[in-house]
């Protein structure tokens, strides 16, 4: 398989999840219009599969490194098997909360409060499952990414004092869904073994970050069968959705733009899960959370979801973008 051996390429390839994790759901913007969010998720969560083996049979499957996807998938212990799998599940039922957020809300809102919250939440529970980094300091990055979703939300209360419709409801699943994936890294983190740095052999029983990934993609996959036909039949908003329209409504142009989204998402979550066996993974969960102010980049300067906001709106984004450079700047020299 093909690993990383440099810290400033992990760094790169955590600072490219982030710009993956923040704007693939411009692919659901694009398709809202014509195509309900349930449906659009079906294609996304295919999306995500293809790309896990297309990735596991390509690097994951050359190179000198650790062991290719098939012969360390056979290897394997079951109970990290598992693992990465369960950590598919309670992703994707926090991602169809933040992406039921996201059509409710608009990205501005949705990103900062889910992914600000899954940050915080992301950083500590995937340090206690792999202690690596000055703890110091990434408690220092966090704390200005929180001090960042702060500042979003005061914008956003202006905004509604405005006369904008407040969508709680969009708000709410934000936060549940923050909340929930502030625990789905380390369940697949924990499963990944360390690299000798010498031989570049890879500890046995467990798994190569290409075979986490399909594992994890699989039970994204898989639980969309339950969490998404749970939003069909009962959604937050609208009427409900049949498996028939998935069939009869779309088209070909309406399917690629799920799947290229799912794409786009898990090339971020796999260049994190790869860059993780030489940054740490509790700094390349935070450093590629960064996602947060690139959603809320395309919220704001894209799709204009902060048009009409009132005086002094402006200062509080300028603030919340420059708190997150500063967290994301003290999480990267947090490993240096």
């Amino acid at each position: 398989m093909q690993i990383v051996e440099s810290y400033p390429m992990a760094v790169a390839m955590c600072v490219i999840t982030m710009f993956c994790w923040g704007s693939w759901a411009n692919t659901q913007k694009l398709a809202s219009k014509e195509w309900r969010f349930q449906l659009f998720y079906w294609d996304y969560a295919i999306g995500v599969f293809l790309l896990s083996l297309l990735l596991a049979f390509t690097l994951g499957s050359t190179g000198s490194g650790g062991r290719g996807f098939l012969a360390d998938l056979h290897q394997a212990d079951s109970k990290w098997l598992l693992s990465a799998f369960v950590g598919g599940v309670i992703f994707n039922l926090s991602n169809i909360l933040l992406v039921a957020a996201i059509d409710i809300a608009g990205m501005a809102v949705a990103f900062p409060v889910g992914v600000g919250l899954a940050l915080v939440l992301g950083v500590i529970t995937t340090y206690i499952a792999k202690p690596e980094g000055n703890a110091p300091m990434l408690t220092a990055g966090v704390a200005a990414v929180v001090v960042a979703v702060v500042l979003d939300a005061l914008a956003y209360k202006k905004l509604a004092a405005a006369g904008k419709k407040t969508p709680v409801k969009g708000i709410v699943l934000s936060v549940v869904a923050g909340v929930l994936m502030g625990f789905f890294y380390s369940f697949v983190a924990q499963t990944m073994g360390k690299i000798d740095g010498a031989t570049h052999l890879l500890e046995p029983g467990k798994l190569s970050p290409y075979t986490a990934i399909v594992l994890f993609s699989a039970g994204l996959l898989a639980s969309n069968f339950i969490w998404n036909s749970i939003v069909m039949a009962k959604p937050f908003s609208g009427e409900p959705v049949t498996y028939r329209d998935y069939f009869t409504k779309g088209n070909v142009r309406l399917h690629l733009i799920g799947i290229l989204g799912g794409m786009i998402w898990n090339v971020g979550m796999s260049f994190s899960i790869i860059a993780s066996t030489k940054a740490g993974a509790a700094l390349s969960y935070g450093l590629g959370q960064g996602a947060t102010m690139i959603g809320a980049l395309w919220g704001v300067f894209i799709w204009k979801e902060f048009k009409g906001a009132p005086t002094g709106t402006n200062k509080l984004l300028a603030a919340m973008f420059l708190f997150y450079l500063i967290g994301l700047a003290v999480l990267i020299a947090s490993k240096s």
